[in-house]
């Protein structure tokens, strides 16, 4: 058998109110009023979709073995570099050993679904466990519908043979050259055709055609199907879809479109990791793909898939929510407008791609070293221990950080350094079982930061080399989101700073 061995998702804390947006808009273009209602998912300044990409695969693997995983795959029309391979930022991030494979697809909205397909028919061939990505940051011209209707985030499954919570009953695929929108390689935003045309002539001719014959592919019938999935930026498609079909509408799962928007080629896998979360044993689920043609993908809940988990998983991370009501800076952090940031942002960011490799473990790993005479644990790691009283060389080992619970030693508050999202925190922490580090913080609320409040690190960009288009990764700290049930551990001391 193969199938689904885990899954995982991540979703910006950040949701960008529609009603924010149409009232700002409006006076422009009236007709958005009818799309004001709920949010969307809103990446922050220093996120993309490499970082969004690391977040799913961290919680798809969470109490995994990564030992196993053989490949990473990285499915986005979004990703922020066209010749450097995204998915191996990510393969380092993970501190994956460098003996893994690693692919980027994209051009497609079923970029997704068709690297799941992908995965699963290689992992059934022996290629090993596959980690599939599928991570969006779409932009939008403002004022459109597509600014309304996008949302950011991404989601993680990993296929294997062994351990699955969803069995691969297999897949069919139709490819059209159906133009519902397009993006020239030399421009930033989407063109988008007739939403009705795609509705009715797409959607309602294409997709159901392969649904049903997928299902008479593999011997099953309408009744059979428990969980019909899929994406579709346009409210009501999932349900008309399934309709055409003969689904029963109580099997249509929720597109999310007003919790968190679409999220481009990453919706039907984060779709299927939230079915998958409320699915019970022998449940058959439909996954549909669409995008020039369609992927149709049938599964089938195992016992496992009951089992408890320590990933958040859609509902975890839609529970981590910030409403927002800037529609300024929002415009700002997509990129859509350009504020002043003073002479403290002229600053070169350039970044020296000799020693970026040398230490890729150091930066994009967050690995630190660990004496293996003394215990001691420390960052960066070095030939020379920074145990007190002690001279040891050559005794240091890999100790990763990233995935460490830390506790805040010191902290600042900077309204005078420069930052895109003013003001600025940083400050030492230090992490169970040893260690401290000199970070950024993020994701953080002003008045809300405490000595010992308890941290995890997150993937994050460092700074943006704005001259010459390359973007530099290293790991913050934010506010532990599993802080509820942990328990400080004694009396805690530090220093506070305000600059």
């Amino acid at each position: 058998m193969v199938g689904i061995v885990s899954l995982g998702a991540y979703v910006p804390r950040l949701r960008l109110q529609r009603a924010a947006v149409v009232e700002a808009v409006a006076w422009f273009n009236a007709g958005l009023k009818v799309l004001g209602k709920g949010e969307r998912a809103m990446a922050g300044w220093d996120e993309d979709t490499i970082t969004m990409a690391l977040e799913a695969a961290r919680d798809c693997l969470a109490a995994g073995d990564r030992s196993r995983v053989a490949k990473v795959v990285l499915a986005s029309t979004s990703l922020p570099f066209a010749d450097r391979q995204n998915a191996g930022v990510v393969k380092e991030a993970l501190n994956l050993r460098d003996d893994v494979a690693a692919q980027d697809a994209t051009g497609s909205m079923r970029a997704g679904t068709s690297a799941l397909l992908d995965a699963l028919y290689a992992a059934r061939g022996g290629a090993g466990e596959i980690l599939c990505l599928a991570s969006e940051q779409r932009r939008a011209r403002p004022a459109s519908e597509a600014e309304l209707m996008n949302g950011d985030a991404a989601a993680a499954l990993l296929v294997g043979t062994e351990g699955l919570i969803a069995e691969f009953l297999g897949g069919h695929s139709v490819t059209v050259d159906f133009v519902d929108h397009f993006r020239a390689s030399d421009r930033i935003y989407d063109y988008a055709w007739e939403s009705r045309w795609i509705r009715d002539e797409g959607y309602g001719k294409i997709a159901p055609a392969a649904v049903n014959a997928a299902l008479a592919k593999f011997g099953l019938t309408a009744a059979d199907v428990d969980r019909f999935v899929l994406a579709s930026p346009m409210r009501g498609v999932n349900a008309q879809v399934a309709k055409a079909c003969g689904i029963a509408a109580g099997a249509v799962q929720d597109d999310l479109g007003t919790r968190m928007g679409d999220a481009g080629c990453a919706q039907p896998l984060l779709l299927l990791a939230h079915a998958l979360a409320d699915a019970k044993p022998g449940e058959r689920i439909v996954l549909v793909g669409f995008g020039q043609g369609c992927d149709v993908l049938v599964f089938q809940a195992t016992d496992a898939v009951t089992a408890p988990s320590e990933r958040l998983g859609v509902k975890g991370w839609l529970a981590r929510r910030k409403p927002e009501s800037n529609y300024v800076k929002h415009l700002f952090f997509g990129g859509a407008l350009a504020l002043d940031g003073g002479m403290r942002a002229e600053a070169d960011q350039k970044t020296a791609l000799t020693t970026l490799y040398r230490n890729r473990k150091t930066v994009l790993g967050l690995v630190g070293g660990r004496c293996t005479k003394t215990g001691t644990v420390q960052f960066p790691k070095s030939e020379i221990s920074v145990a007190q009283n002690v001279r040891m060389i050559d005794t240091q080992e890999d100790y990763p950080l990233a995935d460490r619970l830390a506790r805040i030693v010191t902290y600042t508050a900077d309204s005078l350094a420069y930052t895109p999202d003013p003001p600025g925190y940083y400050g030492t922490v230090e992490f169970e079982g040893g260690g401290r580090l000199l970070t950024e913080f993020t994701d953080v609320e002003a008045d809300a930061v405490s000595v010992g409040q308890p941290m995890r690190m997150m993937f994050r960009i460092k700074a943006i080399d704005e001259q010459r288009g390359f973007k530099r990764y290293f790991w913050k700290a934010v506010p532990d989101y599993r802080a509820s049930t942990i328990k400080p551990e004694g009396e805690q001391r530090g220093e506070r700073h305000q600059r």
